[in-house]
């Protein structure tokens, strides 16, 4: 059973860090691609990043470009979502999903499925 875990999430000053982890079990995450997603009250769940698998690509939105940065420990079956000079509109939780086929959109929601259960990202002074 495909099962994804979010963790690191927390309250940040505008401009700090956070790192999120993405713990998957039930499967090796080092062969499927794994999307970041997010979603601030009132809004739609977005896309944020996404990694590949075989070729390790990545792709962000361009909200994150230059900011966040995606990677996968394969041996540990996480992917990282590290996040630098955050801003208070980068507030929301984050989740973490797989394609579920594989014909996918790397940052539309529709083309994934398993989420996670989220963790939380406040950016406030």
């Amino acid at each position: 059973q495909v099962q994804l875990v979010e963790s690191g999430g927390g309250l940040v000053q505008p401009g700090g860090s956070l790192r999120l982890s993405c713990a998957a079990s039930g499967f090796s995450s080092g062969y499927y691609p794994i999307g970041w997603f997010r979603q601030a009250p009132g809004k739609e769940r977005e896309g944020v990043s996404c990694i590949g698998s075989s070729d390790a690509s990545t792709y962000y939105a361009e909200a994150v470009r230059g900011r966040f940065t995606i990677s996968r420990d394969n041996a540990k079956n996480t992917v990282y979502l590290q996040m630098n000079s955050l801003k208070p509109e980068d507030t929301a939780v984050y989740y973490c999903a797989v394609p579920t086929g594989s014909d996918y959109n790397c940052l539309e929601k529709a083309d994934f499925g398993s989420w996670g259960q989220g963790t939380q990202v406040t950016v406030s002074s």
